[in-house]
């Protein structure tokens, strides 16, 4: 009863597709279509591969410390620093490389570079798929009300959706987030949540209406097709004609504002972490970031681990979102 999202409609200049090709793709769904385009092109397999990596050492990281013989566990800073410069005793930046710690240790206070690089990766990539999951959720419930349900709902909601994006999303975290921290973080243990989950409801709060509004204009489109129109007819309930009717035809932009979302939220923990109101009591590499500042002129391959970490896990995780928004277009033809 539903209709695919690929027969919305190609533009009139595209080159129609070749007899073998229309005949190999008949009968397929829309999401299978989808896939077969990713499988065929590198630069998403090369990307999918990366995340995949990256995901991996988030969900090990504890197995992977074991395996390389580190930990973020609390040394004695004499055993690894010299206390006089804070500079490590082995290794980078004075010494050459050193096995027991292939990415050095942190000055001053001799803590694993890479023990804290495998943590920071967890901590960016579980706070990064919280905040856009929650931000999904929200903005497609909201979307699918608004362009459904029209009316004083729709108003209501594309007021507050307005509303939202007026504020200036820096300036009210930098708010925000000490006021939480501050009220309910009494403990070092309970900092350590509240600092990552008001960090994720701040994301949230902030993050959810472009994907509401992206859902809202799909729906306005859909609501006038032909089979909701009978569903209604016959008096299917609206819950119903949203999950049933609704829904199984936005999966492609959903899918596609996820994946683009993701990478953002990736980069603004690292810099929110960076500006000193990121998560507390556990690793990020923002954090790193923020104390290598201070060490930049001395010991430069102190930021570079969580810089490139960043840098290529964000690159990844755009250009699949790219390539994703491609495949799940009906309008090209890559």
């Amino acid at each position: 009863m539903t209709l695919p999202v690929q027969e919305l409609g190609t533009p009139e200049d595209a080159a129609p597709l070749p007899e073998t090709e229309r005949k190999k793709i008949a009968g397929r769904s829309p999401t299978r279509i989808a896939v077969d385009r990713l499988r065929k092109d590198k630069i998403a397999v090369v990307c999918f591969a990366i995340v995949v990596i990256f995901a991996l050492i988030a969900i090990f990281a504890d197995q992977l410390c074991s395996l390389f013989g580190v930990s973020t566990e609390t040394v004695r800073a004499s055993e690894r620093v010299n206390l006089a410069s804070g500079l490590p005793l082995k290794g980078p930046p004075n010494g050459s490389f050193d096995p027991d710690h292939p990415l050095g240790v942190a000055p001053s206070t001799g803590t694993d570079n890479l023990a804290v690089w495998f943590e920071g990766c967890r901590t960016s990539l579980f706070l990064a798929t919280m905040a856009a999951v929650l931000s999904t959720l929200v903005g497609v419930t909201l979307g699918l009300l608004a362009g459904f349900l029209g009316g004083v709902v729709d108003a209501v909601i594309s007021f507050v959706t307005d509303l939202f994006l007026t504020f200036p999303f820096l300036v009210a975290a930098l708010a925000i987030a000490p006021i939480i921290n501050e009220r309910f973080g009494t403990e070092p243990e309970m900092m350590r949540t509240v600092s990552f989950w008001s960090l994720v409801a701040i994301l949230v709060i902030f993050g959810w209406m472009g994907v509401a509004r992206l859902v809202r204009g799909e729906v306005l489109s859909l609501r006038e097709r032909e089979f909701v129109k009978a569903a209604r007819v016959i008096g299917v309930p609206t819950s119903r004609i949203l999950r049933r009717e609704m829904l199984p035809n936005l999966i492609a932009p959903i899918v596609v504002s996820f994946s683009l979302g993701l990478p953002a939220y990736v980069a603004a923990e690292a810099g929110l972490s960076y500006l000193g109101i990121g998560v507390f009591g556990r690793e990020s590499w923002g954090r790193t970031i923020n104390t290598a500042t201070n060490w930049w002129e001395l010991y430069p391959q102190f930021m570079l681990a969580p810089v490139i970490g960043i840098a290529v896990l964000v690159v990844a995780l755009n250009l699949l979102g790219d390539a994703i928004r491609d495949a799940f277009d009906p309008k090209t033809r890559r």
